[in-house]
């Protein structure tokens, strides 16, 4: 499977959509955001830096590729323990997030809405104009605040890379 580094050339079955701000890469900051956390608290960036950290971007966790990407990040994140974090994000109310984790047993997740803030979807380049959600996308960030790892899934309704995005998880974790 390739990966798509880039955050052109994005499609809903086949339909072309449009994606607003920057393509991140590999090696550089990750972006400051703040989104809101599922009892309505301001969720920074700042609060999640110093360890590895993956960031699974979704459009909506009610839609059936998305449960099954969040749900499969949520066991394999168990795996880690306490060495890495993971942050699902989409912009869900936090009330429909908190429902769906409960509702699924996703219990290793932070979720994080981008609904009152709306900030993080253009700056992290996967905000879809013509929808108004956030693209599947996949980020991992180090210890140290940088990306490791990015990917934007070029069909909207397939999976992302789950084997290469959780081998940067590992090796983002031996980088301290």
């Amino acid at each position: 499977m390739a990966i798509n580094k880039t955050n052109s050339n994005v499609t809903f079955k086949g339909d072309k959509l449009s994606l607003e701000g920057p393509a991140l890469k590999e090696g550089t900051p990750m972006p400051t955001f703040t989104l809101t956390a599922q009892d309505m608290s301001d969720l920074s960036s700042e609060s999640l830096k110093g360890s590895a950290l993956l960031i699974s971007v979704v459009p909506s966790l009610d839609t059936p590729v998305c449960n099954v990407q969040t749900k499969h990040f949520n066991d394999e994140a168990s795996k880690f323990g306490s060495a890495a974090r993971l942050l699902t994000v989409s912009l869900d109310l936090p009330f429909a997030q908190k429902r769906w984790c409960g509702a699924e047993g996703v219990t290793h997740s932070i979720t994080g809405s981008d609904f009152k803030h709306r900030s993080f979807g253009t700056t992290f380049g996967c905000f879809i104009k013509e929808w108004g959600l956030l693209g599947r996308a996949i980020f991992v960030v180090n210890g140290k605040g940088i990306i490791t790892y990015c990917e934007y899934v070029a069909e909207l309704s397939t999976e992302p890379n789950y084997e290469e995005a959780l081998k940067a998880l590992s090796a983002a974790i031996e980088t301290k």
